[in-house]
């Protein structure tokens, strides 16, 4: 690896620890020629994943989208951002799991949904009202029932 002060192409680890949920390695180099010493991450490089919307658009996976999606959801709730990254990186690793190239937004709303109904109900049901863009409050009601049978 280069030294980014110097540009000598000699550099050793002084240093390693897992970051991001072991997901990526953080390693403290120092150049061989200059002693100067800089940080570099190691991560896994992940195949890009399509999702395909209901009207049949393709684009690429964002877990910064999910994320916004459970952060207005949960607006004035007790539900913590730790929570909602975790549920963000649980849902995506899950879909990763699957080993498909492209994953439905139907099959993510689900997932989302399924972990947010555990951790907040009014959350779930924001959630739920823009994800199922309920077209009537009959439809709003049948959901809130099935929520209540759940419990």
């Amino acid at each position: 690896m280069k030294c980014p002060s110097c540009k000598h192409n000699g550099t050793r680890v002084v240093d390693s620890r897992p970051v991001d949920d072991v997901r990526a390695i953080r390693r403290r180099r120092e150049c061989e020629e200059c002693s100067y010493r800089f940080t570099t991450f190691e991560r896994v490089e992940e195949t890009p994943l399509i999702v395909v919307k209901k009207e049949g658009i393709r684009e690429e996976f964002s877990r910064e989208k999910i994320l916004r999606g459970l952060i207005r959801a949960c607006e004035k709730r007790p539900v913590s951002l730790d929570q909602l990254e975790q549920i963000t990186h649980e849902v995506e690793r899950e879909i990763r799991a699957l080993g498909q190239a492209e994953v439905s937004s139907d099959l993510i709303g689900e997932k989302v949904m399924d972990k947010l109904s555990k951790v907040d109900d009014v959350a779930y049901v924001r959630f739920a009202s823009v994800y199922r863009q309920f077209k009537d409050i009959n439809v709003f009601l049948d959901e809130l029932k099935d929520l209540i049978k759940k419990d």
